[in-house]
């Protein structure tokens, strides 16, 4: 395989609606960006077609990689999944749904220069009320816990440098705290004001139970590997 520079990954589960304008929208962006890049979607278990349009829209655009997990083991374990088979120096993760727009990954990758995460913060949500209320009360509430000072860290558009991203440890739910855990391993993040599209295509697989109360469960854990975490520097070795 040719290296790559920046390496794009995104969960798929039952996006086959969408599939086709996310590689037409996101390639020439890519292709513009001057770098060598690959796009890497995993698939979490779909039970519609998107597996198989995958595999015919890889027979005619080869810098798509597609990985295909046994089952459907949720949107952490997929993003997972695609950082560690990421081959560049860039890693980019992104929605399938088309609601992140590929015209801002340039914004984030310039920001990318000076720190180790750049995080969108989409400003001008295009949710219902529902998902809008349960969003910032969730990220008021973790930041109570975290104090990451991050606005929007459900926020799939996100930019890592490679190198630091991979030592971050990832548990169920845990894409939630990116910002958190790059700033455990004293790295330095950053917000973007991004766009937020409407949903045009195929069904939300948030609920109440996974937007609010998983997501309780999950910031119990993260506080528990904060209290644990290792935080120490080798001073001399002789």
């Amino acid at each position: 395989m040719e290296p790559v520079y920046y390496s794009v990954c995104a969960p798929v589960y039952n996006e086959q609606e969408s599939l086709p304008a996310l590689l037409e929208k996101i390639q020439p962006i890519l292709a513009g960006m001057g770098k060598p890049w690959e796009l890497i979607l995993t698939d979490d278990g779909s039970t519609d077609s998107s597996l198989s349009l995958m595999r015919e829209l890889k027979t005619k655009n080869p810098f798509l990689r597609i990985l295909q997990l046994n089952g459907h083991h949720g949107q952490t374990a997929a993003m997972a999944a695609g950082i560690r088979a990421a081959r560049g120096e860039v890693i980019i993760t992104i929605d399938a749904d088309l609601q992140n727009d590929p015209n801002d990954i340039p914004k984030l990758v310039e920001k990318l220069a000076d720190h180790d995460a750049v995080i969108g913060w989409r400003t001008n949500r295009q949710d219902n009320w529902f998902r809008r209320f349960s969003s910032r009360f969730a990220n008021w509430f973790r930041n109570l816990v975290t104090n990451d000072r991050v606005h929007d860290t459900g926020c799939s558009l996100k930019a890592f440098r490679a190198d630091f991203l991979k030592k971050i440890p990832l548990f169920e739910g845990m894409h939630r705290f990116f910002p958190a855990l790059i700033l455990l391993e004293n790295g330095k993040i950053a917000e973007v004001p991004v766009n937020h599209q409407p949903r045009t295509m195929g069904t939300s697989k948030y609920t109440a139970w996974n937007r609010v109360f998983r997501s309780f469960l999950d910031l119990l854990a993260f506080a528990w590997m904060r209290w644990r975490h290792l935080n120490y520097k080798v001073d001399h070795e002789y």
